[in-house]
């Protein structure tokens, strides 16, 4: 059964890094040159920064469970969370803080480059993160090898469990495996599915009340449940979209804290996902400003 009480509600684990978004000022790169002009811009970015910061955006008590190197990067995203009232268990990554080069083209498509460190062969400490996960009431998981360690104690603590699996090439993946049988919640990106539902099928098969929900990029959203699979057009808004990264990330910020934090309708949960999404899309980084609950309702009820 899952927790309704405690002073946590969100609970963030896996990877947190310092982003390079590289801006083309073309439409592509000119491999015939050695020097492309463009703007670099660093962030604090990966899925961890941006699904923390986005809860705590939403005005959620959010706790961020990963690691960090001893290095100038690592110093930054501590004063960063701090900075946003994110309560961080960090623990040290010796080859450093990890780090993705992120090559934006101007219609906000990306290529990106990820560095991982050493998340391979780390392992948290369990004990304090039993103390975090036992005041939260949801945590949000990504595909840190570590972070598996975390899934039964959540489960044995009655937190719901949701997870990213991102752009997953196979439904096979032995490295998913894990996450895949212990999350409540699932989100996907289909770029590798363009029809979702056997997919979808396959990831609900033997948990009847999960719920999955798979970002379709411009062609909107997908959500798989009880009530069987159904299709979400793209939200649209008047400004355009310049910068993808973080998108996946608001979309399950959005719908986390509609229907699991707020009881919402699933069907709401995702319109306010999709709004949370497309508003981050619009803004590129070093100028990001993720949405606020007070905006995410306006852009609701419009």
């Amino acid at each position: 059964m899952a927790k309704t009480s405690g002073d946590i509600d969100a609970v963030v684990a896996g990877c947190i890094g310092v982003d390079t978004n590289v801006y083309l000022y073309g439409a592509d790169i000119d491999f015939n040159v050695e020097a492309n002009f463009s703007q670099n811009i660093d962030c604090v970015g990966q899925a961890g920064g941006y699904s923390s910061l986005g809860f705590a955006g939403l005005g959620r008590r959010t706790a961020f469970i990963g690691s960090v190197g001893r290095d100038w990067h690592g110093e930054h995203i501590r004063h960063e969370l701090t900075r946003a009232g994110v309560e961080a268990l960090m623990f040290d990554d010796p080859p450093g803080t990890h780090r993705s080069v992120n090559f934006m083209y101007r219609d906000g498509r990306r290529k990106n480059f990820y560095d991982g460190k050493g998340h391979m062969d780390l392992r948290p400490d369990l004990d304090a993160c039993r103390a975090v996960l036992s005041r939260s009431r949801v945590m949000h998981v990504h595909l840190e090898n570590w972070c598996r360690e975390l899934l039964p104690l959540a489960r044995q603590l009655g937190v719901v469990v949701s997870c990213d699996l991102q752009d997953v090439t196979s439904l096979d993946d032995p490295y998913r495996r894990d996450f895949i049988e212990q999350a409540d919640i699932l989100f996907f990106s289909t770029v590798n599915f363009p029809d979702p539902r056997e997919a979808i099928a396959r990831l609900r098969q033997g948990h009847p009340e999960r719920l999955v929900i798979g970002g379709m990029g411009a062609r909107g959203c997908v959500l798989g449940g009880k009530e069987g699979v159904r299709f979400f057009p793209p939200v649209e808004l008047d400004t355009p979209v310049v910068d993808t990264n973080g998108a996946g990330d608001a979309l399950a910020v959005g719908f986390l804290t509609g229907h699991v934090l707020e009881g919402r309708p699933p069907e709401d949960a995702i319109l306010r996902g999709q709004i949370a999404a497309r508003y981050v899309c619009s803004q590129r980084a070093g100028q990001k400003q993720l949405i606020t609950a007070s905006r995410l309702d306006e852009l609701f009820h419009r």
